[in-house]
């Protein structure tokens, strides 16, 4: 813990005391509590809470959306770039069967673009640079001949086990209990011969959850696999990871965080920025949602924020065993984004795509992120788990690191970014990590229902209690519509 220099401690002594000085008028200006009515409060303006929102103001309910952060949207986060361009330095890309999110796009006329995916791959192993067709036949694995026979294997494996995971009930699957007694590595290590197969999947899974594969259980992967698609279409690891037919597709002109600012501007007042929530309290007629300085009464509330966020609002009553044990015990993932923009896309000019695959970080996964007109370059690096642990309290190295690495996959035109900018998602208070929370072994066939059923009049949104599309975009839009229904519905 950081310690008080002389000049802090004397500074805080002298707010005091101009505090204590107030006048009798001002202090009690000072605490004096605001109350607000509403048939609903929803707390977090992301992309669920919004969405709840949205839908229970559509169906002529009140609402009132609390928002403890400055600014909509969660852990979507536009950038300013030059020329009105934006950087998406939080949820980024949509792909096929991400229904809710194309629909809501195309309601709020935000529009989207191809994700660029001609040209070669990069494939940084065994300290070698070397290109392959982005859309070869190994798809996006690199064709290193020490890992495809595993990685063909293992993802077969991995897609029909997926099958029989119920999206709604990953614990009803026949072998949940045994996929979910043992980690992601675990299964890995003995499913696989070559230790470079695990280390090229490292960084798929650091893109993906923020964690290495000892951090997370199979059963909670497998859900995962199972949940990337709709119900036509089963999910399978290669929508998750692919881009034409994947889940990174497409990307908005404006900017994934614009899906909230449109609907924030929609709600209008019934949107309050800087509100943490401190407390809830449920009686049998209604709940009091309790910030600063602002109570709020209603008939219902939906918590729409990170399981690990959701744990640190004092409940009155306390929540069920269940349900408290569940957010104790899933952090968020550990995940920071670090994207460079250049004049130009100039890997273009030497056929490259700007997707990479690396077994050596800080970033694994890597893609071209320029604008839809072309007028800058971008490219971003994913830095997850144990890299983003490593390198998250040092951002100007990490820059550094980062762009040493582009000068490695693409060459010395890489060594001059216009900015660096890093996303530390673990730092952001109203975060603390991303994209998606954690489920350990055990975890997931303990809590069940507990992840999203309601608590008396409390009802749970965001993309941790999704079904299809589950850590995504698309899931969140859903989570925030299925509270909404569940409050309608009561």
């Amino acid at each position: 813990m950081p310690q008080l220099s002389r000049r802090q401690l004397f500074s805080g002594l002298a707010l005091t005391a101009g505090a204590m000085a107030l006048s009798p008028t001002a202090a009690a200006a000072a605490t004096t509590t605001e109350e607000r009515t509403a048939d609903v409060v929803v707390v977090g303006a992301g992309l669920a809470g919004l969405s709840a929102a949205r839908r229970l103001a559509a169906a002529g309910r009140s609402v009132v959306v609390l928002e403890a952060r400055d600014r909509v949207g969660g852990r979507t986060l536009n950038h300013p770039l030059p020329g009105g361009h934006v950087a998406d330095l939080g949820g980024t890309w949509i792909g096929p069967t991400q229904n809710a999110v194309a629909a809501l796009a195309a309601e709020l006329g935000l529009a989207t673009f191809a994700q660029v995916d001609d040209g070669d791959a990069v494939y940084y192993g065994h300290g070698l640079r070397t290109t392959y067709p982005s859309g070869g036949p190994t798809g996006g694995a690199p064709p290193d001949p020490t890992i495809l026979p595993d990685l063909v294997a293992v993802l077969t494996l991995i897609d029909q086990m997926s099958t029989e995971v119920p999206v709604d009930a990953p614990w009803d699957a026949d072998s949940a209990e045994e996929w979910d007694s043992q980690t992601l590595d675990s299964w890995l290590r003995s499913h696989t011969a070559s230790p470079q197969t695990r280390k090229v999947a490292s960084g798929a899974f650091e893109a993906l959850f923020g964690a290495e594969a000892r951090e997370i259980s199979l059963l909670y992967a497998l859900w995962y696999v199972a949940c990337a698609g709709d119900e036509q279409n089963p999910g399978t690891f290669e929508r998750l990871i692919a881009v034409q037919g994947g889940a990174q597709e497409r990307r908005f002109v404006d900017g994934a965080q614009s899906l909230s600012l449109r609907m924030a501007e929609q709600l209008g007042d019934r949107v309050a920025l800087s509100s943490p929530v401190r407390q809830i309290t449920q009686t049998a007629d209604g709940v009091r949602v309790v910030r600063d300085r602002l109570t709020v009464s209603a008939a219902h509330a939906v918590v729409a924020v990170p399981p690990t966020l959701a744990a640190r609002i004092s409940y009155d009553p306390p929540l069920p065993v269940a349900r408290d044990s569940y957010t104790q015990r899933s952090p968020q993932g550990s995940l920071l984004k670090v994207e460079a923009s250049y004049d130009r896309p100039f890997w273009r000019e030497d056929g490259l795509s700007g997707a990479v695959v690396s077994d050596t970080g800080p970033a694994k996964i890597c893609y071209d992120v320029t604008p839809a007109d072309d007028a800058l370059g971008g490219l971003l690096g994913f830095v997850g788990g144990d890299e983003a642990r490593t390198w998250g309290g040092d951002h100007e190295a990490l820059k550094a690191a980062v762009v040493g690495q582009f000068v490695t996959f693409f060459g010395p035109p890489a060594a001059t970014p216009r900015e660096v900018v890093v996303q530390d998602w673990p730092d952001e208070i109203w975060s603390r990590g991303g994209p998606v929370h954690l489920l350990g072994p055990g975890l997931l066939t303990q809590a069940r229902e507990a992840i999203w059923a309601p608590v008396g009049r409390l009802h749970w949104a965001g993309t941790e209690t999704a079904t299809y599309w589950h850590g995504y975009m698309d899931g969140a839009i859903t989570s925030g519509r299925r509270a909404a229904d569940e409050v309608l519905g009561a």
